[in-house]
């Protein structure tokens, strides 16, 4: 696929990757040494865990070692999904960033070697302890998960990101993610815990637990070079492989830069480098340069191993670089050694090691694929499966045929250097539900995911809908494989093209906007629009306003609509005479069935196309509001949806990018800066600032949202000297002080109470500048439970004829959740320099 063109040529070039998490579009081509370095891998029986609290916060480096160098089974544990992060590449917050960063996770995984896994914890912002996090959480539920997935995962050592004993110090989730993983360590061999979980996983007990530690956590390094190092373990993971001529650092950095949603690019280093594992629990290591040291990692710890491992050192012995497949015979022995072997965690994943360098060694090509994107249920449509043998002399194959997938020819065989495609059909049931990630099917709260199937819980995604099962004959042995349904496709630029295959229903339903705002009695136009994805007839649209909300009707009489049309209509909504909020939802009929979803896409090219399918409803708010601003200038930052918000609310909005600003400003009546605009732009920003500054002598307002303290100078931020720091407010209720209640950002053309700072989502703001230039008054004064208060959040200061605004509220949290109080004061913000008293006429326009 598009994305996968990077995973493929990473893949020829370097090949100390080890066989990690399947990709979910099927296997990559693997080189020589790449597939003797999976068969190196077979003989070392020992796991590791890596538990964490957020996508990034893995470090990349040890995963890349421990699989790459130590060949253990690895595997990173995020508690969460990142949620409740910002998004450097695009306007999806929430649940969708949410999706956006576990593909991220999982491709860094495809480099990296490692395997993935979640709990249901739901990523609600930064909290400043785990006191806090754990409530919201639900300890019990989430401390639940992370015991079921050590006792799947079965890892020899764990390793935790964080410090279960600082907590104050750092992210409430990472401190929350280490104490989590302290209490679940002995909890998991024993039977009273969770006993509900052991009809899916068995107790385990793993053999030791360790802090991944570093100079950072002892405040400097002087201080960690005067620490006792009594339990700490020294790790050289500078490891250079020469067959690929990349080192641990080069595809730690490599796995890590997929994490483009928080710009994390990373060089890769080169050389030796250290890690520090410290010792918390079990037994301790024989070796302090080996964190599995002590541990019997050989095929000898399985009962019948001792003939495993003399079959595995003779496919070692006797690989031939030039000719993997003619290990082809030693590798089936062996297959059929571990087959022999009790049933037990080893022998499943080791088998399934085997089975998987086998099809490496045949050269085997297997993609099951449609030719369209996406189907309804009920659709019946072309189903091909392109099977190629490129190193030995016959291979035969049957298909095993199900209720969705049937080949008429299931059986056959492909001689050396041959590809055949066969042509089947996939018939979509008629009650398949659309594709949507498994975690969203039901409403969840602040802090959990709701998972009803415990077989889902932990694991990423939910496999393809559709697969095609196909076994492979090798003498006496049959392997069998389950091939993913997915959509491929030729571009004339990028060429062949693989994305997931996806179910959609039948018509999706799309709002314009997510939330509507509205003065009293004010009538608003709201345009729909529908997309087919399969011919409908008598097609009706409807709404459905809350109760003391009026609505004209969608006036159309049936229509018809054909797969893939698309149809706009508008129809009007009347607010009541008083404060109310509500929601509309609009829905279509066709025959018996209704229709009441959208469709949403998130496309990237570092990540599989994904897709959610949601409730077609939007939220409509009447917070009595103003709006003097006719026109707006913003300045594109991170990626937020602030500028949405700013037309909802009546102004026309002009949308630049940081170095397409235009040099004469005077049109505007305000200019708006993105979120972090400073720190991802900041050589384009910087050559903004005599132009900002003139537009505010000049009599405009300049409102510039937060940016991180990183490399920012005081004097960057605009016309007048501002100095951030990470102060911020996480609870989203913490009280608000008016510190100065007659600026008129608090009541011009609407007057800001109490109220308004009720209903906010996730936290208050973050960033907060901690000095000022003495124009600035700072309006609000807030603080979390224990702390101090702070005065930074909002900052208003004169300059000329216009205004500087500064403010750290994380206003592109709550203006897309449709909180009507940041409506109000985003309009007052914008509005300032309209309200100089030459100007007191126009209080009275309404947007």
């Amino acid at each position: 696929m598009k994305k996968h063109v990077l995973n493929l040529l990473l893949a020829f070039l370097f090949v100390a990757g080890t066989v990690a998490q399947e990709n979910r579009l099927g296997d990559e081509p693997v080189s020589s040494s790449e597939i003797y370095h999976h068969i190196e891998k077979l003989g070392f029986l020992g796991s590791a865990l890596f538990i964490a609290a957020h996508p990034d916060d893995e470090n990349t480096r040890l995963i890349a070692w421990l699989d790459n160098e130590k060949m253990a089974r690895t595997a990173y544990l995020s508690l969460t999904r990142g949620d409740g992060g910002q998004n450097l590449i695009g306007p999806e917050l929430r649940e969708q960033l949410g999706m956006i960063r576990t593909q991220e996770l999982l491709e860094a995984r495809n480099i990296d070697g490692g395997e993935q896994f979640f709990t249901r914890a739901n990523d609600f912002g930064y909290s400043k302890d785990p006191e806090e996090t754990l409530d919201i959480w639900n300890k019990n539920e989430v401390l639940s998960d992370v015991v079921r997935v050590i006792r799947k995962f079965q890892p020899d050592i764990i390793i935790n990101r964080f410090d279960h004993r600082t907590a104050g110090t750092t992210h409430g989730h990472h401190t929350s993610s280490a104490i989590l993983s302290v209490e679940a360590f002995n909890m998991v061999s024993d039977k009273n815990a969770f006993p509900a979980q052991l009809k899916y996983v068995d107790t385990w007990k793993p053999e030791r637990l360790f802090f991944n530690t570093s100079w950072w956590f002892y405040g400097s390094e002087d201080a960690f070079a005067k620490a006792d190092k009594t339990n700490l373990l020294q790790i050289d993971n500078g490891d250079y492989f020469s067959s690929t001529g990349y080192s641990v650092g080069e595809i730690a950095a490599l796995s890590r830069s997929r994490h483009q949603s928080q710009g994390f690019g990373s060089s890769g280093s080169r050389g030796s480098s250290t890690e520090y594992l410290e010792f918390l629990e079990g037994s301790f290591p024989t070796d302090k340069t080996d964190p599995f040291s002590g541990i019997n990692t050989t095929w000898t710890r399985v009962d019948g191993g001792k003939k495993v491992q003399s079959q595995w050192e003779t496919v070692l012995s006797n690989y031939d670089f030039k000719n993997p497949a003619s290990s082809l015979d030693n590798l089936l022995a062996l297959r059929k050694e571990i087959s022999s072997l009790s049933d037990g965690y080893w022998k499943n994943v080791k088998l399934g090691e085997v089975d998987k360098i086998i099809k490496e060694l045949i050269g085997l090509y297997a993609k099951a694929y449609v030719t369209q994107p996406y189907a309804t249920s009920g659709e019946s449509i072309q189903l091909n499966l392109e099977l190629a043998n490129r190193a030995i002399d016959k291979l035969n194959y049957q298909i095993n045929n199900n209720a969705a997938v049937y080949f008429e020819k299931a059986a056959g065989s492909i001689s050396n250097n041959t590809s055949i495609t066969v042509e089947g059909t996939l018939n979509i049931p008629s009650d398949q539900a659309p594709t949507s990630p498994y975690y969203l099917e039901k409403d969840g709260s602040l802090g959990m995911y709701v998972v009803d199937d415990p077989n889902m819980i932990g694991i990423p995604e939910a496999a393809a809908a559709f697969q095609v099962p196909v076994i492979l004959t090798f003498g006496d042995q049959k392997i069998g494989m389950s091939l993913p349904v997915i959509y491929k496709t030729t571009d004339r630029v990028r060429g062949e093209i693989y994305e997931p295959f996806h179910v959609v229903p039948a018509l999706s339903i799309s709002i314009e906007n997510p939330v509507y705002i509205f003065k009293d009695k004010e009538k608003r136009e709201i345009t729909v629009s529908i997309k087919a994805y399969d011919d409908l007839l008598n097609v009706f649209i409807l709404a459905e306003t809350p109760p003391n909300w009026l609505q004209d009707k969608i006036r159309r009489a049936s229509f018809n609509i054909s797969k893939g049309q698309t149809m706009s209509y508008k129809f009007y909504v009347y607010a009541p005479n008083e404060s109310s909020e509500g929601e509309v939802t609009v829905y279509a009929t066709s025959g018996n069935k209704k229709y009441d979803q959208e469709v949403i896409n998130i496309n990237y090219n570092h990540i599989p196309d994904q897709q959610l399918v949601r409730p077609a409803t939007a939220k409509l708010v009447n917070p009595g509001l103003s709006n003097l601003a006719q026109t707006v200038a913003y300045i594109n930052g991170a990626g937020d949806d602030v500028a949405t918000a700013i037309e909802a609310i009546g102004s026309k909005v002009f949308k630049f990018e940081p170095s397409e600003v235009p040099s004469d400003l005077s049109k505007y009546d305000a200019v708006v800066v993105g979120i972090r605009a400073f720190n991802v732009e900041p050589e384009a920003m910087a050559n903004l600032q005599n132009r900002l500054d003139t537009f505010v002598k000049n009599g405009g307002t300049l409102v510039m949202q937060y940016n991180t303290d990183r490399g920012i100078p005081s004097d960057a931020l605009g016309p007048l000297e501002i100095s951030l720091s990470r102060k911020r407010v996480t609870d989203e209720n913490a009280a608000i002080t008016f510190l100065y209640p007659e600026n008129k950002v608090l009541n011009a053309p609407n007057k800001i109470t109490q109220q308004d700072f009720e209903g906010w989502v996730q936290e208050r703001g973050l960033y907060f500048p901690e000095k000022w230039d003495p124009a600035f008054e700072p309006i609000l004064g807030m603080n979390d439970k224990g702390e101090s208060q702070t005065k930074g959040s909002l900052l208003v200061a004169p300059y000329g004829d216009g205004h500087v605004v500064y403010t750290g509220l994380s206003l592109f949290r709550e203006l897309p959740a449709g909180v009507a109080g940041a409506y109000k004061l985003l309009a007052n913000m914008i509005s300032l320099s309209k309200n100089r008293p030459n100007l007191e006429t126009k209080q009275d326009q309404k947007f």
